[in-house]
């Protein structure tokens, strides 16, 4: 073997909190024959998420390409190596008490999530198309497993084989993507791909078919027809991960294909501006006639995806016009990924709790007179709610203003116009959550039933996604100027 194809340590510290992720996964299913105590994979869980995320740091200071240009270590990495990090620990400590009362093996499941967690940073530091598939794949089988991890469920049964099977089919839209990449340039890293010809129609195709391959993970209409069924059917605590994690990873991919390869046209641009316009529709109209609250969240996590495809649409203007400069919309998409993230995962970890053993209660219905018998339940509640609508001292509210911002000065006012219009739809299904909450009487039943009590851990996930969600409502300069450096935004073009 030559000398120059030894990976060196360096290449190792960049990969460094996927080896972690992996490690930890593999450790527990390991130790799980040896070791009954549900408490103790928890722990073990949480500390390996923890870890990686942590070290991804470390691995943000050998900023440079990992094992001969497929894998990228920089501040954009990094960033979504936070994100996703974070994400995979609040699902721990949110699944914890649900996993012990549903009688749910807890290691099986935390070695895949964390397996999955690890595919989704191989997905943010991809420089390779081929490297690309191997972390979809690595986030797609473990949730795949996770889906259906309620054995005993038919729903959850249902929600993992649609999820499969589409999936399935996303993914050969993927590859057939690459290879078409590859014949009309010659390789499948992203920065060699200038040297082909960026107008030759056969890297068009393979783009868009790879374009329609991510469209599938982040629920873009119309590849958005699984989205309310798997979300539905699977474990709540791993609906919250796949609203956030997966979602995140795709989109880091998508952002580095696009602003990498010169092949962002006017084709291109056209191409998001569609895809947002019946996301936002898909996934708001949807969402008015649902009376199940996890399907509900479902919709508006479609109705999401359209309104950071807005902000794709401004990123594919700006970079096509020569004296543009797509770091507004860029930041945009950055800021909303973070913002979204916290405030689905407390939407859904409180959807959890709700919900009781067996997932029973999860109708808008079961919610009414929250607001007299948990009252900080039924606030926390409203405030994600709130947050998701984007009104004021939310996270929420800065998420849209900057996408609506990036879109108004891109010049693309109709696309503003129809994401206000979408706006002003979702505040219909979202008042009538909190108009249940506080303005309608619960049934004998609810009435009846005992108090929904909170877990320590649960009570942690939701005093950091509230803080979350109101600080970077309040102050989002911070995260903003972190955004905004050139190292994490010009690291991508």
């Amino acid at each position: 073997m030559l000398p120059s194809a030894i990976p060196t340590p360096e290449d190792f510290y960049r990969v460094l909190p996927e080896v972690l992720w992996c490690g930890f996964g593999t450790l527990i299913m390991l130790l799980q024959p040896f070791v009954k105590n549900r408490h103790f994979f928890t722990f073990l869980a949480l500390t390996g998420a923890l870890l990686g995320t942590g070290l991804s740091v470390i691995s943000g200071a050998f900023a440079g390409p990992g094992f001969h240009g497929l894998i990228e270590s920089d501040a954009f990495s990094v960033f979504f190596h936070l994100l996703v990090g974070t994400v995979a620990a609040l699902v721990v400590l949110a699944a914890d008490p649900y996993l012990e009362r549903e009688n749910l093996a807890a290691a099986e499941f935390y070695a895949l999530l964390l397996f999955a967690t690890a595919g989704m940073g191989v997905l943010a530091g991809a420089q390779e198309l081929l490297t690309a598939f191997v972390g979809l794949e690595m986030s797609s089988i473990a949730s795949y497993v996770l889906a259906g991890y309620r054995r005993d469920s038919l729903k959850s049964g249902e929600s993992a084989m649609k999820y499969f099977l589409l999936g399935s089919f996303a993914t050969a839209f993927f590859l057939y993507g690459i290879a078409m990449v590859y014949g009309a340039t010659g390789t499948t890293l992203l920065n060699q791909m200038g040297a082909g010809n960026p107008q030759s129609n056969l890297l068009k195709l393979g783009l868009a078919m790879i374009l329609i391959g991510l469209c599938f993970k982040v629920a873009a209409a119309p590849f958005q027809i699984w989205t309310p069924d798997v979300y539905e059917g699977a474990p709540t605590p791993v609906t919250a991960l796949f609203s956030a994690g997966p979602k995140a990873g795709a989109f880091a991919l998508m952002l580095r294909i696009f602003a990498t390869v010169p092949a962002a046209t006017h084709l291109w641009f056209w191409a998001f501006w569609i895809l947002a316009v019946l996301t936002m529709f898909a996934g708001n109209l949807g969402a008015l006639v649902q009376t199940n609250l996890k399907r509900l969240l479902a919709y508006s996590s479609i109705a999401h995806a359209g309104y950071i495809l807005v902000a794709f649409a401004a990123v594919t203007y700006m970079t096509s016009d020569l004296n543009g400069s797509a770091g507004p919309a860029y930041a945009a998409v950055l800021f909303y990924l973070v913002s979204y993230a916290m405030v689905k995962i407390g939407a859904f970890t409180i959807v959890s709790q709700i919900g009781g053993a067996g997932e029973k209660h999860l109708s808008i219905d079961d919610y009414a007179g929250l607001g007299q018998r948990q009252p900080w339940v039924a606030a926390t509640l409203s405030l994600f709610l709130l947050s998701l609508l984007g009104l004021p001292i939310t996270a929420g509210f800065f998420g849209k203003l900057y996408i609506f911002k990036a879109a108004v000065e891109s010049h693309l006012i109709w696309l503003a116009v129809i994401m206000a219009v979408n706006s002003v739809i979702g505040a219909y299904y979202y008042f009538r959550v909190i108009v249940v909450m506080y303005m309608r009487e619960p049934s004998a039943e609810m009435a009846a039933a005992p108090l929904v009590r909170f877990p320590i851990t649960v009570v942690l996930v939701l005093l950091f996604t509230a803080l979350g969600t109101v600080w970077l409502g309040v102050a989002p300069n911070q995260v903003l100027n972190f955004i905004l450096q050139p190292t994490l935004i010009g690291g991508l073009r």
